[in-house]
């Protein structure tokens, strides 16, 4: 099944599942109009790491129940429920040195299987959606919609077979690279070697098209940004990503790609991230990479 722009247009979206809190530590107030919206549209996070946390700790789901509250992660199934979330895409996020090790591949297959393995233990909260059809009968099932998205294309070794592979295994999204240029296209915290995509990013691109495969291009550079926005036949999606007019992150996204993204019918949905949407922590944060 295929996305339908629309609906992507639609969402109302939350970023992540941590509980927003103010300075003093103390949750922030929702207003009621607030609540209401979350109620009545399918509110769709575009980019969460559980499935890294939880390989991270190395308890999986054996030891660590999600159904209840954890601190020590920023998301569990109350905090979903709570923040009204109907539609959840999991990151399948490998490290970019997975590639250099051979293990990219495999390292996100194992991902894959840990978003599958959540699902089949919580399916009175969980179902997988492979599209927009599957989102709305899941919703309305009083479900959460699963969906995987994966963070980076070294995912893909430099194959448009093994991008095949994981749409089959249920990804639904793409982002176009981590915090490392590939060999095919340019990331906006490492140094440039493209102009943007390669012609084989390129190809990339057309054939995430052709499988209805959602292009995502948060962490690319802004010339990548562009290069994908000219060749794409779909709207696209930035995952996790804000606006770089009004913190100037590398990051973030510059004003004349926002225009383009609505002429692509795109989305870019909010990164909450403190670096990404205050001025002063985005300066101190390039700061810190420069030195």
């Amino acid at each position: 099944m295929r996305f339908r722009p629309l609906l992507l247009i639609s969402i109302l979206l939350v970023a992540t599942g941590a509980l927003a809190q103010d300075k003093a530590n103390k949750p922030i107030l929702v207003s009621e109009r607030a609540r209401a919206i979350h109620r009545s549209a399918p509110v769709i996070d575009g980019h969460n790491d559980l499935p890294w946390a939880m390989r991270q700790i190395k308890g999986r789901f054996d030891a660590t129940d999600i159904s209840q509250h954890q601190p020590s992660l920023h998301t569990d199934i109350p905090r979903l429920k709570k923040g009204g979330v109907g539609a959840q895409f999991w990151s399948v996020y490998v490290p970019v040195s997975t590639q250099r090790d051979g293990k990219a591949l495999a390292t996100t297959l194992e991902q894959i299987d840990l978003v599958h393995e959540m699902i089949r233990r919580y399916p009175e909260t969980f179902q997988l959606a492979l599209g927009t059809d599957d989102i709305q009968r899941i919703r309305g099932e009083g479900k959460i919609a699963s969906l995987i998205g994966v963070e980076g294309g070294h995912s893909i070794e430099n194959s448009l077979n093994v991008l095949r592979q994981l749409y089959a295994r249920g990804a639904r999204y793409m982002t176009l690279t981590h915090s490392k240029t590939l060999d095919w296209a340019d990331s906006c915290t490492d140094e440039a070697k493209h102009g943007g995509l390669s012609k084989f990013g390129e190809q990339v691109v057309r054939e995430m098209n052709r499988l209805g495969m959602l292009v995502d291009i948060s962490h690319v550079s802004p010339d990548c940004m562009r290069d994908t926005l000219r060749v794409t036949q779909a709207p696209v999606i930035f995952s996790h990503s804000s606006a770089r007019a009004v913190a100037d992150h590398p990051r973030n996204v510059p004003d004349d790609v926002l225009r383009l993204t609505r002429d692509n019918g795109g989305v870019v949905m909010i990164n909450f991230f403190n670096s990404f949407v205050h001025p002063d922590d985005a300066q101190r944060s390039v700061e810190r990479m420069e030195l």
